[in-house]
């Protein structure tokens, strides 16, 4: 049982009437009556409030929460009072969260229920634990108030953006993927698997002709062609300490896997074969790339532990590993951050040695608030501008730092290209769409 605060206003209010007595002595006899009068409400209260066994509340969620994305939880409230009651609920959703918003005020009508929805989004992934719902219930007089302990304690699974996953699924069930900004490439020339002869219609490409089966047949007849299939599309994920970077509260790993896992799915529906690889100071998690009905809930399983290292990552190791795993020339796309040259001549004898195995993409994240950064003190100096403000030594040596960092990162994409390593500078937002559009630039060549 609790006091409400309409009982201290009430009483802070006769406690000054009876104070007022001392002067004015029929004030005192008027405060005796309302402080009687204020006890027998709250007398009523009370019997009001235990009179029924209250309230019964479930939380709905989901089995398993989506990393960065918006997760529904609901709260469902069935009230047994003949009356309409005043609620106050709060729910203990797990600490990681830090919220201390989960208050939510409902009222309810008698006999009557009502459902509180709201939104949690994490930015890790693991175990989460949900606690009890506290509800605080109140007649309409609203001086005590009773608290019922709801919802059982619960643990949720958060796993990498499925979410996003459903998303592109059901884009490409209506053919809207351009909604997300997926190209549509190209096709350059023919280099693709041969599927039937046809008879010409109007509208094929004349360069398609099967000039022999025309002159058995006396007609036009075309040849039919069909996307690659059964390539082998693997994912490969630095775990080193640079992908600890966070970006609007995640991780370059979060970003890597949730782009990962996309790619993956697009690329089974391209009837291409989609595996896993994740590396860090040794070779560590391998999965066989397939195509099979159970592959991505399989891939999803293995990302769904998935924790960055702390130390320097060992290309030799994962050039080892490929080597014993893969042995069929396929297509890597390689997830990892690269901050200077430096970085990368220490680890460019590797990538130059899987490229000449496999069709490599290095993914590199580009720093968008130092782009930004570049970008408004370029602007900010502009000639253009009337009245320019003045640059102190401190605000030219970090715009140079900052330019010198920005040219690095282009000077990186450049040197990769020098040895025919293709690569990709992205900033963590768009990595899934980017990465898309480039397999499928790949797939089409």
């Amino acid at each position: 049982m609790y006091i409400a605060h309409r009982f201290y206003y009430l009483m802070t209010a006769v406690i000054l009437i009876i104070a007022i007595g001392f002067a004015v002595p029929l004030m005192f006899t008027i405060g005796r009556i309302l402080l009687l009068l204020l006890l027998v409400l709250v007398a009523a209260d009370i019997v009001m409030l235990w009179s029924r066994k209250g309230i019964k509340a479930w939380r709905m969620l989901t089995p398993r929460f989506s990393n960065g994305d918006d997760n529904p939880v609901k709260l469902r409230l069935e009230s047994t009072y003949p009356f309409n009651i005043h609620t106050e609920v709060i729910d203990e959703v797990p600490v990681v969260f830090q919220r201390r918003d989960v208050l939510f005020k409902a009222p309810i009508r008698k006999n009557g229920d009502v459902t509180i929805t709201y939104v949690l989004r994490p930015t890790k992934r693991g175990v989460y634990g949900f606690g009890h719902a506290r509800v605080f219930v109140s007649t309409p007089l609203g001086l005590m108030q009773r608290r019922f302990t709801c919802c059982e304690a619960q643990d949720v699974k958060v796993y990498p953006s499925y979410l996003m996953l459903r998303q592109y699924e059901l884009l490409a069930m209506s053919n809207n993927l351009t909604e997300m900004g997926i190209k549509r490439i190209r096709r350059i020339g023919h280099n693709t698997d041969f599927e039937q002869i046809k008879d010409y219609v109007v509208g094929d490409d004349y360069r398609t002709i099967n000039w022999r089966a025309t002159a058995r047949r006396h007609l036009l007849m075309v040849n039919v062609y069909q996307e690659e299939r059964s390539q082998q599309v693997f994912s490969v994920i630095d775990k080193g300490r640079m992908m600890q970077q966070t970006f609007l509260e995640m991780t370059l790993l979060d970003y890597a896997i949730n782009a990962s896992l996309v790619l993956s799915y697009v690329a089974v529906n391209k009837q291409d074969k989609a595996g896993l690889i994740t590396f860090s100071d040794q070779f560590e998690t391998f999965v066989q790339a397939s195509r099979q009905q159970g592959q991505m809930q399989t891939l999803q399983e293995a990302l769904y532990a998935e924790q960055t290292a702390f130390g320097e990552t060992d290309y030799s190791a994962l050039l080892a590993g490929l080597s014993r795993h893969v042995t069929r020339r396929s297509l890597l796309i390689l997830y990892t951050s690269f901050t200077s040259m430096a970085a990368l001549r220490r680890q460019l004898s590797y990538l130059r040695q899987l490229a000449m195995r496999h069709r490599l993409l290095v993914v590199f994240f580009e720093d968008e608030e130092l782009r930004d950064f570049v970008q408004g003190t370029s602007l900010h100096q502009s000639p253009a501008t009337l009245h320019p403000s003045p640059i102190t030594t401190e605000q030219t040596y970090q715009r140079v730092i900052a330019e010198k960092f920005a040219y690095e990162q282009r000077l990186i994409v450049h040197t990769l290209r020098q040895y025919g390593i293709q690569s990709l500078l992205t900033t963590p937002q768009n990595l899934s769409v980017d990465v898309i559009n480039k397999y499928l630039e790949i797939k089409s060549r």
